[in-house]
Parts: structure tokens; sequence; C-alpha cells
């Protein structure tokens, strides 16, 4: 029986505080959190970012759960960022005449582009027409996320001829990956595109490319959707999810194409090996933070809670070591879309985020060895942080109009947190992606003391400070200017 919320909300609504923490949760919006008191509930518990999976629904389902996801949050207080996330090229099987099919070992399975008539035990349709143009004698096949191994022993025109090495059950519609990489499909469909034009629509803060190869694919998904956003006036961050084992070599160029990146563990794993995915996730969230981009961690972090109310004890160390590495998010999929406990979910996954944050060593100084900073913006945040950490600031306050400040800062591991105060809406839902980064709203004044002023007068009304605490605050002359942050003040509130 599904887990329901209605009967004990108001019970639980002070149970489901978010625990003070620096890494944000991402949540997959689906039929299990879809109701409006639940989905409120997991923001307060907190969810920082919703994701709304493409590779699902329609146009308008789409539209309507961002409507409600806005709703949700205004309800709870907090802005969360919606992240759409494409579904990208098809690279699957057709569909069989019984559903599935139980393959065994050493037999010969033929994946056929031209069939139409549904599969059966020898052979299926291909939803992915390239296959037979993509693979060559010798290549080994994985399919339903490496389940089950084929071997490609010939392709004859449209058909491709494979033995079993590795058999199992194969139902309709389940992936193919080559090991190694290798498949040419495109990483932007025609889907693709028409669901960009449905999440400008509601504006969402980040778009999530399924299966970049380089950083061409993300340049030409920047593109996209600044063209279809443009009549909102909204410019989306792009997320580039690591899936493929040809963007790896490329990494550094599609980082530096995108926002950020997902390490997509799933998917990445079938094609490189699962022993090589825990080094490329470290390799990954260092160079991520390196060039100044956010990174998320995903893929099965709390897979058992789609139907138990606990974790298992290696899933805690998994959201953990994530956290120790740096990464600015962990994600939950299947979890809080389909599971029975969405709730329970978000509320461990926060414990945890928090326990391994406490445990962390900060060396600030060493992060600062040998860096030359030539923008004065980036200089000045990187003062506010020095100083800050050494006369053990109550906090950091940034005055932003873009966020890029505020994303600086939070390249840094430091126990002190970071305050963004920006007059932007969308820039506010940006930063909530951001490690360390508490987003508030606040217009301010063009006249920099009076900003300065207002700017403490809003953190002592949500108790950030009080009389007699130490903050560093960043600001730029001109006020609002984007890019001119300035200067650097610390103030003792009065």
């Amino acid at each position: 029986m599904r887990y329901s919320l209605k009967p004990d909300y108001n019970t639980r609504r002070d149970m489901s505080m978010p625990t003070r923490r620096a890494t944000k949760i991402v949540a997959t919006l689906g039929p299990a959190s879809s109701d409006p008191a639940l989905l409120e509930a997991m923001i307060r518990a907190g969810v920082n970012v919703v994701r709304l999976n493409f590779s699902h629904g329609k146009a308008q389902d789409h539209i309507d759960r961002a409507m409600a996801v806005r709703e949700a949050s205004a309800r709870a207080g907090r802005e969360v960022a919606i992240m759409a996330d494409l579904q990208g090229p098809k690279i699957r099987v057709g569909k069989f005449a019984e559903g599935k099919v139980m393959l065994e070992a050493g037999r010969p399975f033929v994946l056929d582009a031209s069939r139409t008539e549904p599969g059966d035990l020898d052979g299926v349709g291909l939803d992915y027409k390239e296959l037979p143009r993509d693979v060559k004698p010798g290549d080994v096949l994985l399919l339903n996320d490496g389940l089950i191994v084929l071997t490609v022993d010939a392709v004859r025109g449209e058909a491709v001829h494979t033995t079993v090495r590795i058999g199992g059950e194969l139902s309709n519609n389940k992936g193919i990956n080559k090991q190694g990489g290798g498949l040419t499909a495109p990483a932007l469909t025609a889907k693709d595109m028409e669901d960009i034009r449905t999440a400008m629509r509601f504006q969402a803060d980040y778009v999530a490319v399924s299966f970049p190869k380089n950083a061409t694919d993300m340049e030409m998904a920047r593109q996209l959707c600044n063209v279809a956003a443009a009549d909102f006036r909204h410019k989306p961050a792009l997320i580039a999810k690591i899936e493929r084992a040809e963007a790896i070599p490329n990494l550094e160029s599609i980082l530096k194409a995108s926002d950020g990146i997902m390490v997509a563990r799933g998917d990445l794993a079938v094609e490189v090996g699962n022993a090589a995915v825990p080094a490329l996730q470290k390799k990954m969230i260092r160079m991520a933070r390196d060039l100044d981009k956010v990174v998320i961690t995903a893929t099965q972090m709390m897979e058992s809670m789609i139907s138990n109310p606990v974790p298992t004890r290696a899933e805690v160390s998994d959201v953990a070591n994530a956290v120790l590495d740096g990464t600015d998010a962990v994600m939950l999929s299947a979890e809080t879309a389909a599971g029975r406990y969405p709730l329970e979910t978000v509320e461990e996954m926060a414990k945890i985020c928090a326990a391994a944050e406490a445990a962390e060593d900060h060396q600030l100084d060493a992060d600062f060895t040998g860096q030359t900073f030539r923008r004065i913006d980036q200089s000045i945040a990187m003062g506010a942080l020095f100083t800050a950490h050494h006369l053990g600031a109550k906090a950091i306050v940034a005055m932003t109009d873009s966020g890029a400040t505020a994303l600086w800062m939070s390249r840094h591991r430091i126990h002190i947190p970071i305050y963004a105060l920006t007059p932007k809406v969308a820039t506010q839902r940006r930063m909530a992606m951001y490690r360390n980064v508490r987003p508030l709203l606040m217009d301010t004044s063009a006249d920099r003391d009076t900003a300065l002023e207002q700017a403490e007068g809003h953190l002592k009304t949500r108790n950030i400070v009080q009389s007699g605490d130490v903050y560093a605050i960043t600001c730029g002359e001109p006020m609002g200017a984007p890019g001119g942050t300035n200067m650097l003040k610390i103030c003792r509130a009065q």
C-alpha cells in the first residue's frame, strides 16, 4: 500500500523542518510525490531542487507539475529551483509479443532495425535504427542497465546478429549501451527540442541535457534554450549529464560549455564498468569545483527506500562520501517519484548530509595557496571567505544580481553559512543549487549605505545575526550592476 501523508500531515509539519546543511537535495517529482500537501512537506523537509523527468508524461503534465511546485514552494515559504531533465535519444529495443522474453546464455539473438513485428526469443526490433552502423563483430552490447550482455557476431544489412553471453529477462523498450561507448545518437532529439520549448513556458531554472558527448552538444542546447526563453526574458542554467564514455575525455570542455554537470552513474557505469565510476565521480566533482561549476551526484543513492522506510548502511555511506567529496547536490530519482516513502527519504538524506558535513575538515587557507585572482569581483569574494574564516564571523553575505559572487564563494569549503541577497527571483531560484548558499530575496536601494542598512535589517529579522554578531558583506557600486562586486565590509550588527 502506498504511503499517504494526508492522515498525519499536521502532526508531521514540525518534524519535517530541515536540518541546517550545506549540501542541496534534488528530488524527482512523480506519481508518488504529486499530492500538494506531500510536495509542500518535502520542500519543508529539505528539497531544494525539483526534477521533472521529461522521459515520462506529456507537455501539459510537466506544466501542471511545475505550477504545483511553485505553489507548494510559496506555501512553504522557500523558493526551490525546477530542473527539466530532457529524455535524450531513445537507444532501446522494441516491443515483444508477450511483453518480455527470457534469454539464455549461448543462444543467438538478433537486433533488427528493419523488423516491424513484435519480438520473440529469436530477436526483436529497434527504436534506435542506427545501431547496425554503430557496431562491428566483437563489440559487446549491454541491455537493461547491463543485466544482459550480448556479443556481436555479425552485421548483415539492418540486422545485428549476437550471441547471449549473460542472459535474463528482457522486456519491452529496455535500453542498449555499447561497452566502451561509440553509439552515434545525437544528444538532442526532435522531442528534446519541443520539450525545451515546454520547459521555457514555465521558466525552468535548470535544463539537464542527456548523453552529451562534447562541448558542441551543450552549445547547441544553450542556443535552443536561449531562443525558446527569449520571449520570457529568461536564461536557464544548463546541466550536462555525464553518462557516455565519450564524455570523459571531453569533460573539461563540456564543463566550460555548461553551468554544471550531473554524475549520472547509471548509464555511465554500464559503458565504463562499475569499478571505474567511484574514481570518476571524485574526478568530476573536483574538476567542477575547480572550474566554478555546480555538480549533482545521482543514481541509486537511496534506492532501497523505494520500498523500505530506512536506507541501507551502504547507501548512507554513498551519500556521505559524495558530500565529503564536495558535491553541490545529491539527487533522488525513483525514491521520490515512485517510492512508498518519499518524505522519509528526503528526511533521511538531509540527516546524512548534515552529519557528513559536521565531520568535514575545513582547510580554507590551502585553497588559496598559489592562486591568482585577476577579476575584482572574484577577488572580493575570496577576500570575504578568508576574512570571515579567520574572524569567526557569524555569516557571509553577498548582495548579488547574477549570483556569480555566491557561486565563487560556494566553491570553497567553509563552516560559515553564505547568505545571498538578490532582487531577482530567477537568481534566487538558481542559487538554490549552490552548496552552502542560502538565497534570500531582497529588493535593495540604489544607495549603497541604505542598501547595507536594509541588508542588516533583513538578516536580523530572520534571526541570522543578532546585535554584536560579526558578519562579512560584499556588494558593488553602482548597485545592481552585474559583475560589479567591488566592496567588502566587515560589520558588527547593531
